[in-house]
């Protein structure tokens, strides 16, 4: 595919996914998502071609005027989506697969100072929601989404929800996960669990007080 279909296929991308979107114009000079991306892309044929400090310049730059850090040496699809961007920061060896959705403030991180393979991998069409950290060597399955402010350091398997601290999978019986923007509809069973135990503390609460009053 040629430079220029490829930008248009970026710019079509963000009118899918952002309904505030209204012109290619306007996509093209504000989105700096999109600007992050075709930054990495030279950025990355540098670094392929082992020009790793001006790779790595470019990639600073990009930080500078976008706020989002990708390092030249991360492996990106096509039809990358990253909205609003700012926080957001992909470390070295992650790969992302396509039709891949990023929100602002996440984390494709590593977990410490070891070797190799140290980011994530994301498979195609997996969405990452706000705040969302996903650390170490491990993988976001196909269509998977991770909730708001997650911090993932598992697996996550294909066609599941994350959500929580530490992440906790939520399999949604075994159907394919709704590729949209409710991410703040996740489910949250750290917020179920507490709404249990709530319940069950009023129950003891009533039988306390008619065991009072049997006395």
């Amino acid at each position: 595919m040629g430079m220029f279909k490829r930008m248009k296929e970026d710019m079509d991308v963000v009118f899918e996914q952002d309904p505030a979107a209204r012109t290619y114009l306007e996509v093209f000079l504000t989105y700096s998502g999109l600007h992050a991306v075709w930054s990495h892309r030279i950025a990355h044929a540098f670094y392929k071609r082992k020009l790793y400090f001006i790779a790595r310049a470019i990639s600073q730059i990009s930080r500078f005027f976008t706020g989002i850090e990708i390092h030249p040496g991360a492996k990106i699809g096509r039809r990358l989506f990253i909205d609003h961007g700012m926080g957001v920061v992909i470390g070295e060896t992650c790969e992302i697969g396509d039709n891949v959705t990023i929100f602002q403030g996440v984390t494709l991180g590593g977990t410490g100072k070891e070797k190799g393979k140290r980011h994530p991998t994301i498979k195609d069409n997996a969405l990452i929601a706000s705040g969302a950290k996903v650390l170490g060597s491990i993988t976001v399955g196909e269509s998977a989404k991770i909730g708001a402010g997650s911090v993932v350091l598992k697996d996550v398997p294909d066609h599941s929800t994350v959500v929580g601290i530490p992440g906790k999978v939520v399999i949604q019986n075994g159907e394919k996960v709704r590729r949209d923007l409710d991410h703040h509809k996740l489910p949250d069973p750290v917020a179920d669990t507490c709404s249990k135990m709530q319940e069950e503390i009023e129950l003891l609460k009533a039988e306390i007080a008619k065991l009072k009053e049997g006395k």
